[in-house]
């Protein structure tokens, strides 16, 4: 009987050191960001006393704190909208049975092992408005080429707050470099959704009448709604936090057209000092994921449960 209950205890013995790992390091560290928040730690000399949501008052009335979060948004829709229809358009030409799908996929998934730094440096050079693709431009004669991402334009610029809200087009460097690196994802994943359906689907739906475009329309795209689900998900959640890719290609850019939170929080606590402020724009992106993902994991979680108990 002893030698039975230990047994009951082995899988939680095993999985042991990584809870206490993830209570210290994940969740303790978000307990601590939370509270330096709190606090009135704005100088290199460490001071907890309480402030209250004084911090998060000041951060957002901030311009730049403002300016980062409608470019984050605009970042969010315009990159994960563009992943999603090039990485569906990707798969299924992928899909087509040819000769040399093996090499377009390859191809297709390669920027997906370049880090952001490198992504960024590469579109940096290829964007910049005095080399790059504007050279090419130039050559067929265009004689006004794009500014990219020293623009400072904002379209339509709708006073909202201390900030102009509407789309920075110097963004849309950023956005071109992420789809590029990141569509990959999508076409791997849906045309992982794309192989899984039956061939029998298609081919009742074939009997059925139903031309290319409502086998597509109407068959399988809803199949490929939980692939669409998974992508937009860890998209959302690239986009949120992203740092590197805005940081190695443009910097916070003029009146912070191109800034995003990660950028701000660097720059606020490692170079500023100002560590409550940082923590402050921390637990906003933290809080940001949260709503993206936390729906999602428990939705899934409920699913797992029902399939647990059918079987």
């Amino acid at each position: 009987m002893k030698a039975e209950r230990l047994e009951r205890f082995v899988p939680f013995l095993m999985v042991l050191p990584s809870i206490i790992l993830i209570a210290i390091f994940v969740y303790g560290f978000i307990g601590w960001t939370g509270y330096v928040s709190l606090s009135n730690w704005n100088t290199f000399v460490p001071d907890l006393s309480f402030a209250g949501f004084k911090n998060y008052i000041y951060m957002f009335k901030d311009f730049r704190f403002q300016s980062d979060l409608r470019n984050t948004l605009f970042f969010s829709v315009l990159f994960i909208g563009s992943c999603l229809v090039i990485g569906l358009a990707l798969a299924v030409l992928v899909d087509q049975k040819l000769r040399a799908a093996s090499f377009f996929r390859n191809v297709y998934l390669f920027p997906m092992a370049l880090s952001f730094v490198v992504t960024g440096v590469v579109w940096q050079w290829i964007l910049n408005p005095s080399t790059g693709v504007n050279l090419l431009l130039k050559a067929l004669g265009m004689k006004n080429t794009p500014l990219w991402y020293v623009s400072t334009r904002i379209i339509p610029a709708i006073s909202v707050g201390r900030i102009k809200f509407g789309l920075p087009v110097a963004i849309l460097a950023v956005i071109i470099a992420g789809v590029w690196q990141q569509s990959g994802f999508a076409m791997a994943t849906y045309l992982a959704g794309l192989q899984a359906i039956p061939d029998e689907v298609r081919e009742a739906a074939s009997v059925d009448g139903a031309t290319e475009w409502q086998k597509f329309r109407y068959v399988i795209l809803p199949m490929l709604r939980p692939m669409t689900i998974t992508i937009t998900i860890m998209l959302a959640h690239v986009s949120l936090k992203t740092f590197d890719l805005v940081y190695a290609m443009t910097g916070p850019g003029a009146g912070y057209v191109t800034d995003v939170p990660g950028v701000y929080m660097f720059e606020t606590s490692f170079r500023g000092n100002h560590f409550a402020n940082g923590a402050v724009i921390a637990m906003v992106m933290l809080i940001c994921s949260a709503i993206v993902t936390v729906p999602y994991l428990l939705g899934r979680g409920r699913r797992d449960l029902g399939d647990v108990d059918i079987n």
